[in-house]
C-alpha cells in the first residue's frame, strides 16, 4: 500500500464559507493523525491559514512554499519555509517535495497549480496521487469536464488513473492511502 509522507495542498488564500472551513479543519486533523506533512503555499491567510492551523494544532508538520512576491504574507512558525523566485520555480518545488497532491476550494491559482501537476502525470513525469476534495460539490463542474474529456478521447489514460474526487476529508485520506 502506498503511504504518502508529504502531501501538497492547493487552496485559496481567501476567507470563504464555513462549509469549506469545517472540511479543511477536519482534513488538517486527519493529516496530523496520519502523520502526513502538509506542504502548502505558505500564506497565513484564508484557507491556507485554516489548513496550516489545523495541522499544527493537531501536532502535524508544515512546509510552506511561497514566492518572493508573497513572502510578506508567509506563516512565520512553519517547520520549514521555502521562498522561490517566482511561481514557475514554486510549482517545480511542489512537484519535487510532495508524495501526493490535493486540491481544496480555491481560485485560478489553485486551478493553475493542479492542472500543471495533472498534465505532468498525464505525460508520465510523475505517478503521484492527485485527489480533489469536492466539498459541497465545489468541483463537480471540473469532474464533469474531465469525464467528458475522457469520454471523447482527449485523455491518453483513464481518468481514475490520473485524478480522483472525494466528497469528504475522510474519503480523501483513504484515496491518498490507496
Amino acid at each position: 500500500m502506498f503511504m504518502p509522507i508529504a502531501v501538497a495542498v492547493f487552496c485559496s488564500a481567501e476567507d470563504v464559507d464555513e462549509v469549506y472551513v469545517r472540511a479543511v479543519k477536519k482534513l488538517g486533523q486527519l493529516f496530523a493523525q496520519n502523520k502526513f506533512t502538509l506542504i502548502w503555499g505558505g500564506t497565513n491567510k484564508g484557507m491556507m491559514k485554516v489548513i496550516a492551523d489545523s495541522v499544527q494544532e493537531n501536532g502535524g508538520k508544515l512546509i510552506g512554499i511561497t514566492t518572493e512576491m508573497f513572502k510578506a504574507n508567509r506563516r512565520l512558525n512553519a517547520d520549514q519555509m521555502i521562498i522561490t523566485l517566482d511561481h514557475a520555480e514554486r510549482k517545480k518545488t511542489f512537484l519535487a517535495k510532495a508524495d501526493a497532491f490535493m486540491l481544496l476550494v480555491g481560485g485560478i491559482g489553485s486551478m493553475d497549480e493542479i492542472t500543471e501537476i495533472l498534465e505532468f502525470k498525464k505525460h508520465g513525469i510523475h505517478h503521484k496521487p492527485i485527489v480533489v476534495l469536492n466539498t459541497a460539490g465545489f468541483y463537480s463542474g471540473l469532474k464533469t469536464q474531465l469525464t467528458r474529456m475522457e469520454k471523447e478521447h482527449f485523455l491518453p489514460r483513464q481518468l481514475k488513473d490520473l485524478i480522483t474526487f472525494a466528497a469528504t476529508p475522510s474519503q480523501a485520506i483513504r484515496l491518498l492511502r490507496k
